[in-house]
C-alpha cells in the first residue's frame, strides 16, 4: 500500500526481523521512557523486541506489515498479528500483537494503513484483540476511532514491574466477508 506522501506499507518477511526489532525497541522506548522503569524497558526490548523474537513469530505463522519512508526505505512502523495470547481470547480470534509507529510519523496515516492491512488479512476471524497500556490515551483514542472496545484487562510485566493493560476487541465478521 502506498501512502499519500513519502511512505509505503508492505508485507514483512523473516528477512525483515532486524527492521521490526529496531522499530519495536525504538517505539517502546519512545512511548514509555519516564512512564516505565528504565531498566525494565531495556530488559523488555532485549527480550521482546529482538530480531530472533520477530523471526520466531513469523516462523510460527504470524503476519507482519512494515511501513517504510523514502528516500531509502527506512522502517518507521509496523503491525504484527498472531494467534491470541490474551485471557479474553475465544476460538476464532486473532491478536494484533503490535502496531507501532515512530512518533514523528503520528498523524501521517501510517498507523491506519497498517491496521487496514492487518484487518484485511484477518479473513475468517471473528474478532481482533489487542492489549494496550491503560495510561496510553493516544493509543486508546486511535483504537476507539477504529471500532475497538474494552472487553477486559490484564497485568503486563515489564522488567519485573507489573502494569495494567486494557484488552480491546473489534468484531471482524462484517469487515472480512
Amino acid at each position: 500500500m502506498t501512502g499519500p506522501g513519502d511512505w509505503k506499507v508492505r508485507p514483512a518477511t523473516g528477512a525483515d526481523a532486524e527492521r521490526l526489532a529496531l522499530v519495536g525497541s525504538a517505539t517502546f522506548l519512545e512511548s514509555f521512557a519516564g512512564v516505565i522503569d528504565g531498566d525494565g524497558i531495556v530488559a523488555h526490548c532485549r527480550n521482546q523486541h529482538s530480531a530472533q523474537r520477530y523471526a520466531d513469530y513469523l516462523d510460527q505463522g504470524a503476519k507482519a506489515w512494515l511501513a517504510e519512508i523514502a528516500p531509502g526505505a527506512a522502517p518507521v512502523g509496523y503491525a504484527l498479528t498472531c494467534a491470541p495470547d490474551l485471557p479474553q481470547a475465544q476460538d476464532g480470534d486473532i491478536e494484533l500483537k503490535r502496531i507501532y509507529v515512530l512518533s514523528q510519523h503520528h498523524g501521517s496515516g501510517i498507523a491506519a494503513a497498517l491496521l487496514s492491512e492487518a484487518v484485511a488479512a484477518a479473513t475468517g476471524h471473528a474478532r481482533m484483540l489487542l492489549g494496550v497500556y491503560n495510561g496510553n490515551a493516544r493509543a486508546l483514542t486511535f483504537y476507539k476511532k477504529h471500532r475497538f472496545a474494552v472487553i477486559g484487562d490484564r497485568r503486563f510485566d515489564v522488567g519485573g514491574h507489573t502494569y495494567e493493560d486494557f484488552v480491546l476487541a473489534r468484531t471482524l465478521t462484517s469487515d472480512t466477508q
